[in-house]
């Protein structure tokens, strides 16, 4: 187990498992590590939700949080949100369907004490 994996008794629903502060949360449903990715273009602020690939897990093993800066800010500039785009990450962005879900494990982790910055 890494450090940015889950203890086992906490692997049941999602959960934040990391954060950038003001840039991104790390969460942990399961098996599966999903970023969320705030993103922001003039006056237009949004979140972008996709599940780490097998490579970009390899990369989170390698580089930590370093990795995971470097992955919000490309998908940042990526600005999959935007009509036209043709960003990479467009097309995996779970938000839709999971930011509800997103929210409730932010407010829990917060609620437990965590704090950003």
């Amino acid at each position: 187990m890494t450090s940015h994996e889950p203890p086992a008794s906490d692997r049941d629903g999602l959960h934040v498992v990391d954060h950038g502060p003001s840039r991104w949360f790390l969460l942990a449903d399961g098996d599966a590590l999903l970023l969320d990715v705030h993103c922001s273009h003039s006056a237009f602020d949004y979140s972008v939700l996709v599940e780490l690939t097998d490579s970009e897990r390899t990369g989170l093993e390698r580089g930590g949080r370093a990795y995971l800066d470097d992955l919000a800010q490309r998908i940042h500039h990526s600005a999959p949100a935007a009509r036209g785009s043709t960003s990479p990450y467009r097309d995996r962005d779970l938000t839709r369907g999971r930011s509800g879900d997103v929210v409730d494990a932010v407010r829990r982790w917060r609620a437990a004490g965590a704090q950003d910055g």
